[in-house]
């Protein structure tokens, strides 16, 4: 299997909440349990596939000053001129502090992502969020495209 080459772990601090992509402080069983089960993206996300998906990205996440998780996400980038920000969340007792926000700024500030420059996210309901993080519109959406998923028939 082909995984996202091992990165220098990046760590930043703000307001007691501390931001890393330390992968052996992720909490796989919560963050699969919230993606499968309470995100209206990856709802009924098979365990496997999440990792899978994980091994290939550049997982971030914010940690509570106790230590807990506060807020998740991956980047899925060639760690040259592309990213794309996703599965995005926070949990219920930690939003309302900008912890999107500050997650979708600060991970352009890792060393290993300076040379980005196309960032990408979807979103369906918080754009003021990504905004405050210098996400904009794309310029042209008529430019892009997508494969849509396969309806399963019954």
């Amino acid at each position: 299997m082909t995984t996202l080459p091992d990165l220098p772990v990046y760590e930043i601090q703000r307001d007691g909440y501390r931001l890393s992509t330390d992968r052996s402080r992720l909490d796989l069983d919560l963050i699969h349990r919230y993606l499968a089960e309470d995100s209206y993206w990856a709802r009924g996300l098979d365990r496997a596939l999440f990792e899978r998906a994980l091994d290939g990205s550049l997982p971030v996440a914010i940690y509570a000053p106790d230590g807990s998780l506060a807020t998740f996400a991956r980047v899925v980038t060639d760690l040259a001129v592309f990213a794309y920000l996703r599965d995005v969340f926070t949990l219920p007792a930690h939003r309302g502090r900008g912890l999107a926000a500050w997650l979708a700024e600060a991970i352009r500030q890792h060393p290993e992502l300076a040379s980005v420059t196309s960032w990408m996210l979807a979103t369906r309901d918080a754009h003021a969020v990504y905004e405050k993080a210098g996400f904009r519109p794309v310029p042209h959406p008529e430019y892009y495209m997508s494969v849509p998923k396969r309806e399963e028939t019954p």
